[in-house]
């Protein structure tokens, strides 16, 4: 009896994934949930990315926010400052995605040589020497520029236009 009702079970699978019914359906529609939300999700981390990292920028050279310390900005022309005029500009097309894998491309660059240039040489660490926050922006910016600004993207806008 038990080996009638395990093979009735599979015949009716069986059955079910031929005409892409029952729970073979709910599973393929639940799979391709992550697929649909994917781009999308790409295009909140470059603005979230970038919007923090244009605040970078905005408090070297505007000061805001405040430093923490209170004090001014990096003084013009030096290497903290160029960093944060490369960090507000940088930010501020990225933001909208506009020219983004370019972008993404000198920023990554960017924090990697403010790791190395700045926090490295204080301690083997990322954790001790402060750069943790450089080597993830390094690597997000990296692969925003490999995989591109995402649908909600000025990129994405004009790309739409030319077709």
């Amino acid at each position: 009896m038990s080996d009638q009702n395990a093979m009735s079970r599979v015949a009716r699978e069986q059955a079910d994934a031929q005409r892409g019914s029952s729970s073979v359906a709910v599973s393929r529609h639940v799979k391709s949930l992550p697929a649909r939300i994917e781009p999308h999700l790409l295009s909140v981390l470059r603005i979230v990315a970038a919007l923090i990292f244009l605040l970078h920028g905005t408090q070297k050279l505007l000061g805001f926010p405040p430093m923490a310390n209170g004090g001014p900005g990096p003084e013009a022309f030096t290497l903290s400052w160029t960093a944060g005029l490369l960090e507000l500009v940088l930010g501020a097309l990225m933001l909208p995605g506009l020219l983004t894998r370019i972008v993404a491309f000198v920023a990554s660059g960017e924090m990697a040589a403010a790791y190395f240039i700045g926090h490295a040489p204080r301690n083997l660490f990322p954790t001790l020497n402060g750069g943790d926050a450089a080597i993830l922006y390094c690597f997000v910016f990296l692969y925003i520029a490999a995989a591109g600004p995402g649908p909600w993207s000025l990129d994405a806008l004009l790309r739409r236009r030319r077709r």
